[in-house]
């Protein structure tokens, strides 16, 4: 792995180590746009489950609020420093945003990239 991707990997792990918060925040997201500009965000948790925000989400909309929202590179971490991948709804929200972005995603014990695409089989294919 690249030692941008290390870096995004750690700037991520630093992020929920600052902010980690049972409950609230348990997962910190990084990424890093086609411009070369990285943003953070955590997981806003809530007592009900289904409002839940990840943080590959606010993460987005911290690039997106910046006016640079292309991403190049993206990755998620849970409180404990492991990388995680995108769920089913932030991997639709990451292709819509940036269909070419990769996503750091673990391969026990090592981590890989992958293509967003590879992450969402089907994506834009007819149905009919």
């Amino acid at each position: 792995m690249e030692s941008a991707n290390k870096a995004l990997i750690e700037l991520a792990r630093e992020t929920i180590r600052d902010r980690y918060e049972p409950g609230r925040h348990d997962v910190g997201a990084a990424l890093r746009t086609d411009a070369g500009t990285t943003y953070v965000g955590v997981h806003l948790g809530t007592s009900v489950g289904r409002i839940a925000v990840c943080a590959e989400a606010v993460v987005l909309a911290v690039a997106v609020m910046s006016g640079d929202s292309a991403i190049d590179t993206i990755v998620a971490v849970r409180h404990d420093g492991t990388v995680v991948p995108p769920c089913g709804m932030c991997r639709e929200l990451i292709y819509d945003y940036s269909p070419g972005a990769r996503v750091i995603v673990a391969d026990t014990p090592a981590v890989r990239l992958e293509e967003i695409s590879a992450l969402l089989p089907f994506k834009g294919d007819s149905l009919g």
